[in-house]
């Protein structure tokens, strides 16, 4: 499983759904309370129906979604796809901007997650910040390397300790990020 922390903001809509994108709505958020907030989470807990956002990494005919968007061509909106959220906490409110903690199976993007509580808030919401906290056994309390340790016997420690975590398999995939960027400096 994954595990993120974010921060999501009440009250806008982007065409990315975060905070990279054009506005594309905003809405009074004021009448929302946490209880409100909490309330809502439930229904996005366990096994859920969610459509993917349309600036994603997601491809059609082997090109990203996102470059053809970006061309302006005509993408179709991707069908709803059932994913698993295990957990699913409101860290904290602070109007407009709420933190939540993610613990989901693959395919699973937060920021459709976001994007739909301010829906069904009848308002609107955009991921502000999104941290990837966790990927497979790695986490990254345990396992980043921060900028202050990027030396090459830190780095190839390093390298050897997750090297260790993964299973024997060569062929074993990468780590994709929903962004470029979006991931920290993880075991890659």
């Amino acid at each position: 499983s994954q595990k993120y922390t974010a921060i999501g903001l009440l009250g806008k809509a982007t065409d990315t759904l975060d905070a990279t994108g054009k506005v594309t709505e905003e809405k009074p958020y004021d009448q929302i309370t946490k209880g409100d907030l909490e309330n809502v989470l439930q229904k996005f807990t366990g096994d859920i129906m969610q459509v993917p956002p349309l600036y994603s990494a997601l491809k059609k005919d082997g090109e990203r979604l996102s470059t053809l968007m970006k061309r302006g061509e005509a993408v179709e909106a991707k069908p709803a796809r059932p994913v698993r959220v295990y957990s699913l906490s409101l860290q904290q409110f602070q109007p407009p901007l709420f933190t939540l903690d993610v613990e989901c199976g693959g395919g699973f993007y937060v920021r459709s997650l976001v994007s739909d509580i301010g829906k069904e808030l009848s308002t609107c919401a955009t991921v502000q910040e999104l941290t990837r906290t966790k990927q497979g056994p790695f986490t990254l309390e345990e396992h980043a390397l921060y900028e202050d340790k990027w030396t090459i016997d830190e780095i190839a420690q390093s390298l050897e300790h997750c090297t260790s975590l993964l299973p024997g398999d060569p062929a074993h995939k990468k780590l994709k990020a929903e962004h470029p960027g979006e991931a920290a400096v993880s075991c890659e």
